[in-house]
């Protein structure tokens, strides 16, 4: 509860607080007919129920014709009841205990919402409110900036306040904002340079969505891919591959198959497919660490150059504003002592000349930035390119640890078990066959077509499950 109200009683909009509030915003007479006319409330526009102490916004439905409504610092915790306000074009929720965006979906027309200092965690719920211009979310709970994406299709959107989150805290957070949201012209209060949007989408012009996502993916820390455990084998793309997990997947629930390990030769070709089958598999795990390692190297090689274009950008621009702060300030002094209006004019036509000069100065360090960093991605992306499809291009097939080499042990492994299992039908055909069979296993071999039909089908299921990890290595590197 809000520390306004922690021991006053909660309250509800009801019928006398709906009232009282038309009273006050209206004028004199129609507060008059209002009170005879059981609250005519179809002229009322506009609403303010600030500072009520209100904990359930309700009985607001007659109200269809509101374009602005206020229910600021109050304790509110949900967001309901606004359903028929279908013209409103202001809200204010600002200053409440609000911890889910909800019921706003029948607010097509709403143009300037504030949810500034509520309990907030997610972004969400606001796909219909196409109409946005200022949203205000400051000093909520706002945790992970990559949620501010979801801010991509309010087209409309030009004002954003977020000040006050966990998330501002990040290095580059405003960069990163700014990057994904490119209509915006006010963040935290602060009007976006022109300069900062141009250069970030002369990239996306010039080389595609890559290199601004890459400069997003460094700015947000992220430079680093240092993990450990799984989540380092995931990070290399080449998770399941140490051991025999992907063997063990293969053969996992196949009953009817592993009733065949009974036949004379099956245990011995069970024994060494297996352990060529997990070498391989062991031998693609290696090489793909070995990749992580120099995509890591150069994502963070990528970081530190970053930073140094920016330390030195940043150095540069400090000495050429205190060299001015210093000649600016001796030039005030001359000037307050000056005795005659010729050299008073005369100072001030320097520090004129002055401005521009410095103007001109930080400008052209804008420019050796932007070109710098610029040619920063470029090389970046090269090196990652290149890193990528040798990745790609030796899980396909040249580099002699592909999986392929996994479809030809199984497609082999297929062959033999073929070849026992025929072999086993023909004994059976010519009564032939010495060894004791298992009912399970002979109600199997009743039929040709049913024994060979399972082999089959065990094999495409095999031969499917190895596609897919071969497909997801391959998606999960494309997608990075």
């Amino acid at each position: 509860m809000s520390q306004f109200f922690k021991n006053i009683e909660p309250n509800i909009i009801d019928d006398e607080m709906l009232q009282k509030a038309i009273e006050e915003k209206c004028p004199e007479d129609l507060g008059d007919i209002a009170r005879e006319e059981s609250i005519n409330v179809k002229v009322v526009t506009e609403l303010q129920f600030s500072f009520k102490n209100i904990l359930q916004i309700d009985n607001l439905w007659p109200l269809e014709n509101l374009t602005k409504l206020q229910l600021d610092n109050n304790i509110i915790e949900k967001i309901e009841g606004l359903e028929t306000l279908v013209h409103l074009v202001w809200l204010d929720l600002s200053f409440n205990n609000i911890e889910v965006i909800e019921g706003l979906d029948t607010l097509v027309k709403l143009q300037d919402l504030s949810l500034y200092n509520n309990r907030i965690s997610k972004i969400e719920h606001m796909d219909t409110l196409q109409e946005l211009q200022i949203f205000s979310i400051g000093k909520n709970n706002l945790t992970i900036l990559e949620d501010v994406i979801y801010l991509r299709r309010l087209k409309s959107l030009q004002t954003l306040n977020l000040s006050g989150n966990p998330f501002c805290s990040e290095e580059h957070y405003r960069l990163f904002v700014v990057a994904h949201l490119p209509s915006l012209v006010y963040l935290d209060f602060k009007l976006v340079r022109n300069s900062t949007v141009r250069f970030l989408h002369s990239l996306i012009g010039k080389s595609g969505n890559s290199i601004l996502q890459s400069l997003c993916f460094v700015a947000l820390g992220a430079g680093s891919l240092q993990k450990s455990g799984s989540q380092k084998h995931t990070a290399a793309f080449v998770e399941y591959l140490n051991g025999s997990f992907l063997f063990d997947s293969l053969h996992a629930e196949d009953t009817e198959a592993a009733k065949l390990a009974s036949l004379p030769g099956v245990g011995d070709l069970l024994q060494a497919y297996p352990s060529w089958f997990v070498l391989v598999c062991e031998n693609l795990y290696n090489y793909g660490l070995e990749e992580y390692e120099k995509r890591e190297a150069e994502v963070s090689k990528f970081y530190k150059r970053l930073h140094e274009i920016l330390a030195v950008n940043q150095q540069e621009s400090k000495r050429i504003i205190s060299d001015f702060e210093s000649r600016n300030q001796r030039r005030l002094d001359e000037l307050s002592q000056a005795r005659s209006g010729e050299i008073a004019e005369s100072k001030r036509a320097q520090g004129k000349e002055d401005i521009n000069q410095l103007w001109g100065a930080l400008m052209t360090l804008e420019a050796l930035v932007s070109n710098d960093l610029e040619e920063l991605l470029q090389d970046f992306k090269r090196s990652i390119d290149v890193l990528a499809s040798t990745f790609t291009e030796n899980i396909q097939g040249i580099y002699p640890f592909h999986s392929s080499q996994c479809r030809d042990l199984e497609n082999q492994h297929h062959e033999k078990l073929m070849e026992i299992v025929m072999a086993t039908l023909k004994k059976l055909d010519h009564y032939e066959l010495e060894e004791d069979f298992p009912d399970d296993l002979q109600r199997l071999f009743e039929d040709k077509n049913t024994i060979v039909n399972i082999i089959n089908m065990s094999h495409s299921i095999r031969l499917r499950k190895i596609d897919k990890r071969e497909s997801d290595m391959l998606c999960n590197t494309y997608q990075w």
